[in-house]
């Protein structure tokens, strides 16, 4: 836990110094919050790209993840994930996939904080043949990870087309039961939205909320197309959004409203989304920079998102957004010592006039040197403490030749 924030010399009269970290020329900041991802999905980094989302799913990652996933899957590639986060700055992640306990395990294993969602689907899945089994699979999850003080386990849902009514209704009340966050994909695409239209003259959000489905913390993913009265709903709720920049670009879904959803008093938070085809990495300096540009672009205003917000949605944003702000997102006393250093070193991070600037638009992932988690020092100098880097990486190329060997598109 944080104790106190100022000025050296004041600290350390009040708190004697048991070990001294010294980042040298540098930034210290709080820990990024990634808020929407998919983290074994890196083994599949770039294996089908360049495509509408409902055409890369059905096409290739769905079929891809039937013929591969499996727990040692699932733990190799979030093993791959989080040393790729941690070296980027990344403290705290949301996550969606299958085996959602082995993500949990390799989580805690890295040091890293995650909100983690057990996947409901309502088609046979890699940890789960049913629905049903899958809501079973989330409350042994939830029940196991209750009190973690690094995890925070959640029921997710995929989205309103690939769950029934009954199963989105089911997975709230396995939410709410145990106090726990309900995660979920909501009008990513215009065809989610005009679908449901057709079919039901309801947007996605109107759906959730006509089944009870907000009625409890959560966290939509994406939000590219809700509209003015979908929005007063997600206020009106408390749901938080994870805006996915890059994956919205990559996959031609369209560009969030920002702006209109920050003036809503909608928490907002950044995420990476999946890095196999709808973002092929993990680095919240680049979410923050393509945040501020893309709002600036398509509202043709370069005031519509400033540098400082942009990091804002990259830390107590997306802790807000978690429900979280309580706890992390923030240096301040009483909240967790999750903390980076990020060096100020290289060529493109001088002369610095403004922080908030440098930190979006000119400083890289790649320049995060220490990273403190819960009070604990699991990244020092760009070198991992907790994760053997070399096994990881020999064992994701040995992935990739069996992957290959699977593929038949």
């Amino acid at each position: 836990m944080i104790e106190a924030v100022g000025k050296r010399a004041e600290i350390e009269k009040r708190f004697p110094a048991g070990q001294r970290l010294d980042a040298g020329d540098a930034i210290l900041a709080p820990g990024l919050i990634n808020a929407h991802t998919h983290a074994p999905m890196a083994l599949f980094r770039g294996i089908a790209g360049d495509m509408r989302l409902r055409e890369w799913l059905e096409r290739y990652i769905f079929p891809a993840e039937a013929r591969n996933v499996s727990p040692d899957f699932v733990r190799w590639g979030t093993r791959l994930a989080c040393l790729e986060m941690l070296l980027s700055g990344v403290t705290t992640y949301a996550d969606m996939y299958y085996f959602e306990e082995v993500i949990a395990e390799a989580t805690r294993e890295a040091g890293m904080r995650g909100i983690l969602g057990q996947t409901i689907l309502g088609f046979p899945a890699p940890d789960a043949k049913t629905p049903e089994a899958a809501l079973q699979r989330a409350e042994l999850f939830l029940r196991r990870f209750d009190r973690d003080p690094l995890i925070v386990p959640a029921v997710a849902p995929h989205a309103v087309y690939t769950n029934s009514d009954s199963s989105l209704k089911a997975a709230r009340v396995l939410a709410n039961r145990y106090r726990k966050p309900l995660l979920i994909h909501l009008s990513e695409t215009r065809r989610e939205n005009d679908d449901l239209r057709a079919a039901r003259n309801l947007t996605p959000a109107a759906l959730l909320e006509s089944l009870g489905v907000l009625s409890g913390r959560t966290l939509a993913a994406h939000g590219i197309w809700l509209d003015d009265a979908d929005m007063r709903i997600l206020a009106r709720r408390g749901t938080g959004v994870a805006h996915c920049p890059s994956s919205n670009m990559m996959l031609a879904s369209g560009i969030a409203p920002v702006r209109k959803l920050l003036a809503a008093k909608i928490a907002v938070g950044l995420g990476t989304d999946g890095p196999a085809g709808s973002n092929n990495d993990l680095d919240l300096f680049e979410e923050m920079d393509l945040a501020a540009k893309l709002q600036k672009i398509s509202l043709n205003d370069p005031e519509a998102l400033s540098a400082e917000t942009a990091v804002e949605l990259a830390t107590i944003g997306g802790a807000r957004a978690l429900g979280l702000a309580n706890e992390i997102g923030s240096l301040e006393p009483g909240k967790r010592a999750d903390l980076i250093t990020i060096s100020l070193r290289e060529p493109h991070a001088v002369p610095l006039f403004n922080v908030y600037s440098q930190l979006v638009y000119a400083l890289k992932g790649s320049d995060v040197r220490d990273v403190m988690i819960n009070g604990r020092l699991v990244v020092r100098d760009r070198r991992v403490l907790t994760l053997n880097a070399a096994e990881i990486l020999a064992k994701a190329r040995s992935y990739q030749q069996a992957i290959r060997k699977s593929l038949r598109f």
